[in-house]
């Protein structure tokens, strides 16, 4: 493996180890600012990491929404250039007012290298549900 590979598959996982652990901020800060959100779960597109932010302090507030675990399986990463592509499958176990449930998804996160650092940041999230669930 290349050391960008190396690299960019880092920033997947302190994305994925800071969205487990309910680290919001760290979640949010793996993002560019104009990073865009597709969800099943959510009936449009999501144009800005703020925006995303935003709709999840509201899930909290709401629906006092909160990550217990995720974990991700079936991992693969396709480095082009400077930019990279992970996709894996979660499962997820998130809380709320209707109490526990684990979520099996399929997601896809775009990410690109920065300017100056050369710092990943994800620019793309896709979630799915996992039809083999």
């Amino acid at each position: 493996m290349s050391n960008d590979h190396d690299t960019a598959l880092a920033a997947a996982d302190a994305l994925i180890a800071a969205f487990a652990e309910g680290r919001t901020d760290d979640y949010f800060d793996a993002f560019a600012p104009d990073a865009t959100f597709v969800f099943h779960t959510t009936d449009r597109r999501l144009d800005s990491t703020q925006e995303y932010r935003t709709l999840w302090q509201k899930w909290s507030e709401e629906d006092a929404f909160r990550v217990l675990s995720c974990a991700s399986t079936d991992r693969r990463l396709q480095l082009l250039g400077d930019t990279a592509v992970f996709t894996h499958s979660v499962t997820t176990c998130v809380s709320t007012t209707a109490g526990e449930e684990v979520l099996r998804e399929r997601e896809t996160i775009v990410l690109h290298r920065a300017g100056g650092d050369g710092a990943w940041l994800a620019v793309h999230e896709h979630l799915s549900t996992d039809p083999s669930a």
